[in-house]
């Protein structure tokens, strides 16, 4: 008996020892047999004092570095913010350069055709064909033409133009209450200060140009341009000449006529090309004839401006007879001289320039009566278009001119 109790207190102390032992139940669960029991319970009892102190540890050290943590989140979101601040700033700066330069383009374009249309471009390009076409008269052959030739006829050309802004800028100053639609000065487009500084500034480059040059039958035309152009338009005693038809008439005439015909043919005759002055059939047709394109341009052009004349105590000859009469006298007086250049151009001794001549009036004349026929005095907007359609006729004519031999 005593044996047996010994057994039993010795596998006892020998299963405290091992730790739990497992057992199988009846349907096949898996227990911890009693002897075990004490000992994974104070095994569970460590675990958990040991996770208890790792937590607190882990705790006092995110405490410890959160400040740090924060610290580096706060300055990230400064970074992106900043960030987006200068790509703000880029896109806006960039925004405002195209503006900016969307702005000024359409600024110096817009001055620039009010520039355009302070010259009078109709006139720029009739001065510029007309002296072209004279030029040309005093040629007889190819060699003619030099290197010499063409500097002679630019700064001809470069004078002129300056000349013909000069005259027309002056016009537009002393007319800027008139009614004159598309013109910059009564637009606004132009302050006076600007027309005036325009005005002068083309006034002392053509005579600079001219005095370079050493010609004296440039120097002429210039200062008799001058001279007609001032007195044509200038509000002052004695001048002003605008106001009456005959003196309007007559300064157009001289300067577009006479002057541009005579003294730029002497220019390139006499002072260029060094020979002596001497008339030809070609230089007395274009200068009778654009006697007669002149004093039809100087009387058409004031049919539009009849109200505006009439209102302001201008007495051109449309307010003195009315519109009607005095566009029927310019087509006259074009058709008539159509039939005397058709003339001219038939008694030519060479068969090439008797086609031309002949051709090519009679084609203009036509084309002129086919379009009087149909215009309407009273619709102002068609009359301004007629009138340019005559300056395209006086183009025409500059072509034609050289081959009247």
């Amino acid at each position: 008996m005593q044996a047996t109790t010994a057994a039993a207190a010795a596998q006892l102390l020998t299963d405290t020892r091992r730790g739990p032992r497992c057992s199988r139940a009846r349907l096949g669960a898996t227990r911890l047999s009693w002897p075990g029991r004490f000992a994974v319970e104070a095994f569970a009892g460590r675990c958990q004092s040991s996770a208890t102190t790792v937590t607190h540890r882990f705790s006092a050290i995110s405490q410890a570095t959160s400040p740090r943590r924060k610290a580096r989140r706060q300055c990230s979101d400064d970074q992106s913010a900043l960030q987006a601040g200068c790509s703000k700033v880029n896109r806006d700066q960039h925004g405002y350069d195209v503006n900016w330069f969307e702005e000024i383009s359409q600024e110096v374009s817009k001055k620039l055709r009010a520039f355009y249309q302070f010259c009078r471009p109709h006139t720029i390009f009739g001065t510029i064909i007309g002296i072209t076409s004279v030029s040309l008269l005093p040629m007889k052959s190819i060699d003619d033409f030099t290197a010499t030739v063409l500097k002679g006829y630019l700064e001809a050309l470069a004078a002129a133009l300056c000349m013909n802004i000069y005259v027309v800028g002056l016009n537009q100053l002393y007319d800027i209450q008139i009614d004159k639609p598309g013109l910059p000065l009564a637009a606004g487009e132009f302050s006076v200060a600007t027309g005036v500084f325009l005005v002068v500034t083309f006034l002392i480059m053509s005579f600079s140009i001219g005095i370079h040059s050493g010609s004296v039958p440039l120097m002429y035309a210039l200062v008799v341009s001058f001279l007609l152009g001032s007195a044509y338009s200038i509000e002052a005693p004695l001048l002003r000449w605008k106001r009456h038809a005959l003196l309007a008439a007559s300064c157009i005439l001289f300067v577009r006529a006479i002057l541009v015909q005579l003294a730029f043919f002497a220019h390139m005759q006499q002072h260029v090309l060094k020979r002596p002055l001497a008339a030809t059939k070609s230089l007395v047709f274009a200068t009778l004839f654009m006697c007669c394109f002149s004093a039809v341009i100087a009387l058409f052009k004031d049919i539009p401006d009849v109200d505006g004349d009439r209102d302001f105590g201008i007495q051109s000859l449309s307010v003195r007879l009315g519109p009607q009469r005095v566009y029927q006298l310019c087509i006259s007086i074009l058709l008539t001289a159509y039939l005397a250049a058709t003339v001219v151009g038939a008694s030519s001794t060479h068969l090439l320039q008797k086609i031309i001549t002949v051709s090519g009036h009679g084609l203009l004349a036509l084309t002129l009566w086919q379009r009087a026929r149909h215009l309407e005095v009273e619709n102002q907007a068609r009359v301004t278009s007629f009138y340019m359609f005559i300056w395209k006729l006086f183009y025409a004519e500059y072509f034609l001119i050289p081959f009247v031999q």
